[in-house]
């Protein structure tokens, strides 16, 4: 079981701002994790202008899921986890830091702020402690909540998309992702999908494990390292 990343965002009229994230890249290929970041990060900032205020929502892609919950005062927060990690857990995770959060930032702060403005860093922490599922069994009363509460339940990514829209059109539009993970996504796949395209942009940065170096040294030997 995984979690890779936990984000806050606020909702906006037409986009969502980012406001604080933490990831844990450290099972993906280490010259990958940049645009691995750059991916999630779209990722959650399109799921949340895609929810609806006082919506808890998960979207599956294979191998993942990425479970937002979006407030009535449209904070928001984004979870990407492994299909293995509880549901029930990361909503409950969602809960905490969203309230965490409002009572540490003042509301006036959220429409106009960053990653750089906003002074709260206890996500790292969140994140680590909940990679063990079993940290948030003392939360009973959020649970027994959270049990009661419809969430919904998307399959593909492509399914958040407006009539007309395309997922690849988004990717390249996106101020989230800089050129290199933009060309490297659309060369993951050769499937038409683009959904399919998104799962294999991270499972392609899983697999990458080592990189062979080749350095001639002065008596004109090889000698190979391994990254």
């Amino acid at each position: 079981m995984k979690l890779y990343s936990l984000s806050i965002h606020f909702k906006g009229a037409t986009k969502a701002s980012l406001l604080k994230a933490a990831y844990d890249l450290s099972s993906f290929s280490f010259f990958q994790r940049s645009s691995v970041q750059e991916f999630m990060t779209f990722t959650s900032a399109l799921i949340v202008e895609r929810t609806s205020q006082g919506t808890r929502a998960s979207v599956k892609e294979q191998e993942y899921l990425c479970h937002v919950y979006v407030r009535n005062d449209n904070l928001s927060a984004v979870v990407i986890a492994d299909t293995e990690y509880p549901q029930r857990v990361c909503f409950t995770l969602l809960d905490k830091v969203l309230e965490e959060f409002s009572r540490q930032v003042d509301s006036i702060d959220w429409p106009s702020g960053n990653t750089e403005t906003i002074n709260y860093k206890a996500l790292d922490i969140h994140l680590s402690k909940y990679q063990n599922p079993r940290e948030a069994d003392a939360m009973t009363k959020v649970q027994a909540e959270l049990d009661e509460t419809k969430i919904i339940l998307h399959n593909t990514m492509e399914s958040l998309l407006e009539r007309g829209e395309k997922l690849d059109d988004l990717v390249a539009k996106s101020e989230h992702l800089g050129n290199q993970s933009k060309a490297f996504y659309k060369t993951v796949s050769t499937d038409d999908s683009p959904h399919k395209r998104w799962t294999a942009f991270l499972s392609v940065s899983h697999s990458i494990e080592t990189v062979c170096v080749f350095v001639f040294n002065p008596a004109g030997t090889e000698t190979e390292l391994m990254l």
